[in-house]
């Protein structure tokens, strides 16, 4: 029988593994954060290297902030907190988690927390549970406690249709991985919320000119723009004279091309290139391979489906994994 490559803890309720450094950190039920290092080079196996009591509530998910920032990870709470925990090193050899940051909500519940780096700096975005979402950037980089608000908006294409709060369950947002001087910062967001303006995935853009956040795309056909939206996730680009952008909705798993450039009022073209379904109940998580050829999903099923295209663009399914127990 193979040995697993970790043991998670009872309770475990979310993960986020650290590509770069080879870490996994997890949340638990009653707010404690677990670190998982590989303690040898050459091993496949993980070993718990810390434990801390991140909060009073559980924490429903957490995300690591780029490594070029350092070792650090975002943590939601099911209260509604997000928090900034960071390692830092105290005497020879000794590293311990402390929290940097404490963002309150009063009324509103973080729902969704993504970081992205741009040429000049590391911003994140949070997306609130009335359908707010708020954009920080980070004023220096060696500092993961100083943040500043740099905008506030409603996830509407127009802002003449902007109205009262909604309810939200959950948001999924997702950067552009692509990082250079002729690509501006932008993210995908999506809801699931009662009011169906909200729901649809925009992608945001940052218009360097005016210094504000724009609509620059919405991923919906006419019909679809008030589907309740699950997750999303952008493909990182290896040379594709478009993007690609996987929505997941009650309806199944639409891939969409994005084009790369806008038309006279600023808007990016879009097509609909597939429906991908198999998952029985919601899609929860999405995300891509590092060459953005590879799609893996998971949801209420407990499958883990990946998906992929043929030589003809035609997308189908390449693997599911299911546990056996």
């Amino acid at each position: 029988m193979e040995k697993p490559l970790v043991m998670l803890d009872k309770g475990t309720n979310c993960s986020s593994w650290n590509y770069c450094g080879q870490r996994l950190a997890t949340g638990l039920l009653d707010g404690t954060l677990v670190i998982f290092d590989s303690l040898e080079p050459d091993s496949s196996t993980f070993t718990c290297t810390s434990r801390t009591k991140a909060h009073g509530a559980s924490i429903t998910k957490v995300i690591w902030v780029p490594p070029e920032y350092g070792d650090a990870v975002a943590c939601i709470c099911a209260d509604g907190t997000l928090l900034l925990w960071e390692e830092v090193e105290e005497g020879p050899q000794l590293l311990k988690w402390k929290l940097c940051k404490l963002f309150e909500s009063n009324a509103t519940q973080v729902l969704d927390v993504q970081f992205g780096i741009s040429l000049t700096s590391l911003k994140m975005v949070v997306a609130y549970s009335d359908g707010h979402v708020k954009v920080y950037e980070l004023l220096d980089p060696l500092l993961l406690n100083k943040w500043q608000l740099q905008a506030e908006f409603q996830n509407v294409i127009d802002s003449v249709a902007m109205c009262g709060k909604a309810s939200c369950l959950s948001a999924s947002i997702s950067w552009n991985p692509q990082i250079s001087e002729s690509h501006h910062s932008s993210f995908v967001l999506g809801f699931n919320s009662d009011l169906p303006q909200f729901n649809s995935s925009k992608v945001w853009e940052f218009d360097e000119a005016h210094q504000r956040w724009l609509p620059v795309a919405e991923l919906a056909l006419p019909g679809d723009k008030g589907d309740q939206v699950y997750a999303v996730a952008w493909a990182p680009n290896i040379g594709r004279p478009y993007e690609v952008i996987a929505v997941a909705t009650c309806k199944g798993i639409a891939l969409w091309h994005l084009g790369l450039n806008a038309d006279t009022e600023g808007r990016l073209s879009v097509e609909k290139v597939a429906l991908l379904s198999g998952h029985e109940g919601e899609v929860w998580q999405m995300e891509w391979d590092m060459s953005g050829m590879t799609l893996a999903t998971t949801g209420s099923d407990g499958v883990v489906r990946l998906w992929q295209s043929n030589l003809n663009g035609v997308w189908h399914e390449q693997a599911a994994l299911v546990s056996t127990s």
